[in-house]
């Protein structure tokens, strides 16, 4: 009934939309990096509910006209807001056709259940984490934190906490984190029940990372007064200033005390695909969880995040459950085990592994690490730029693939220098030459700029620095 009455004006249509995709890409350099969506396309889109069909060649026609022009951007060689990958045509093609199967990869046996084991295996390897270890495909980090912090849980609490919830006796299950650790992992407290107040977060050090000993010490604290610690983050790469934490310290630490260490990665983690990267990450090895995503420094296309879990028999009891319409069975579709729903909240899961999939194979981990690599002296190259130019004062240290920075005319005091900065950004996407984000790095508000897109050059590094050194000249000269 809602399959195509003509399947060839369909194939056709279908045709002249992959065309003008491809075209679309290839020809992203000439757009803009942003554009503000106008007010009559808002109002167009807030329309009613339709009732009654349209032409499929009417729907596609509003697409490109009202939608497809005004993208986020992340897809531009020159947009360096937020932490975004920026794809792969390959990537959308694998997308298409998982679309096409359609399947619901929550368990049972069938092809896409396959595709995600060999991806979780890969990032098994990549990581060396042992048999039995287990992982599953997420929407992004923000969920792997999760639920790894739920596993954590489980592991202190045991799994008849499912049943009656968080009911400590005296003093609070306590996990420590810089004060650069990702706010997902305080919203992860949040839900889980634990609370916010049972995550300390600790200052950093001058390269924005968590000091070891700063840790030992509140842990020591703490358990003085009667709390219970449990849990460790660390961080690889930063997303203010892409700063790893002493990762192999905090490993040790962990283990010392018997506690769990996880490692967030959301985007610094896939770099241990990069040979001159990977050693910056000495100890990831050993955590008990790492989360990681694919869509940002893999260019896989939103959305996949991934959780590994050293302790596959632990993770799988703090979700595994088999209602009467969840039956296993020795043989046929309902056969397959362990289902993926028995390792995450959902069970409802999309094909995601399908475009991961088809990125690492096409490319494979030397060519991906090897583009993390150019990103990394990319973001060198634009913080010496900046050490040589009168114009532009570095704010952090550039350690990754992040460079935070301002524009300094001399005659300014903090605070307007803050809000000129903030106008530069935001003239500086509405240009559309080129996106940068706003943070502050100590009290000192920055312009941020992460390179993550595989598909920026040098040029486009020096045609960004020009465009706010011109942009910020105008604002400072006007009277």
């Amino acid at each position: 009934m809602l399959d195509p009455t003509d399947w060839p004006a369909f194939r056709a249509l279908s045709h002249a939309a992959l065309d003008d995709a491809l075209d679309y890409l290839a020809g992203i350099r000439d757009r803009p990096a942003w554009q503000p969506v106008p007010d009559a396309v808002q109002a167009r889109l807030a329309e009613p509910l339709p009732q009654d069909p349209t032409p499929l060649a009417d729907v596609y026609r509003e697409f490109v006209q009202s939608i497809q022009p005004y993208n986020s951007g992340n897809i531009h060689p020159r947009f360096f807001g937020w932490v975004q990958g920026s794809g792969t045509p390959t990537g959308a093609l694998a997308d298409l056709l998982a679309a096409t199967m359609n399947p619901n990869v929550g368990g049972r046996n069938h092809g896409a259940v396959y595709v995600e084991r060999a991806v979780i295996e890969w990032s098994r390897e990549l990581f060396g984490f042992p048999d039995g270890a287990s992982g599953v495909l997420t929407t992004g980090t923000s969920a792997a934190n999760l639920i790894a912090v739920l596993v954590a849980r489980t592991k202190v609490l045991g799994s008849h906490v499912r049943e009656t919830g968080v009911n400590i006796e005296g003093g609070r299950l306590i996990a420590y984190a810089s004060s650069a650790t990702h706010g997902c992992v305080r919203r992860a407290f949040e839900v889980s029940g634990l609370g916010s107040a049972s995550l300390r977060v600790l200052a950093t050090d001058s390269l924005h990372r968590i000091d070891p000993a700063t840790v030992a010490r509140s842990i020591e604290e703490d358990r003085a007064v009667g709390n219970r610690p449990f849990l460790i983050v660390g961080n690889a790469g930063t997303v203010d200033v892409g700063a790893i934490d002493p990762l192999d310290e905090l490993a040790s630490l962990a283990e010392r005390e018997g506690l769990w260490f996880h490692v967030d990665g959301a985007y610094g983690a896939s770099a241990m695909m990069a040979p001159s990267i990977a050693p910056k990450l000495r100890g990831i090895e050993r955590a008990d969880s790492i989360a990681f995503d694919f869509h940002k420094w893999l260019q896989v296309p939103y959305e996949a995040g991934i959780l590994l879990v050293r302790d596959g028999a632990l993770h799988r009891a703090t979700f595994a459950s088999t209602p009467n319409y969840l039956t296993r069975m020795p043989r046929g579709l309902a056969s397959g085990e362990p289902w993926f729903t028995d390792f995450t909240l959902d069970l409802s899961r999309g094909f995601k592994a399908l475009k991961v999939w088809f990125t690492i194979k096409e490319h494979g981990a030397k060519r991906l690490g090897a583009a993390m690599e150019e990103n990394v002296r990319q973001a060198k190259l634009m913080g010496n730029l900046i050490d040589e130019s009168d114009a532009f004062e570095l704010l952090a240290p550039v350690q990754l693939n992040v460079v935070c920075f301002r524009y300094r005319p001399d005659h300014l005091e903090e605070g307007p220098l803050d809000r000129l900065n903030d106008e530069i950004v935001i003239r500086l996407q509405e240009s559309g030459e080129a996106v940068t984000s706003s943070t502050t790095v100590g009290a000192r508000r920055a312009i941020r700029v992460c390179i993550v897109n595989q598909r920026t050059t040098d040029d486009d590094v020096r045609i960004t620095l020009a465009a706010i050194e011109r942009i910020g000249n105008a604002l400072a000269s006007a009277p």
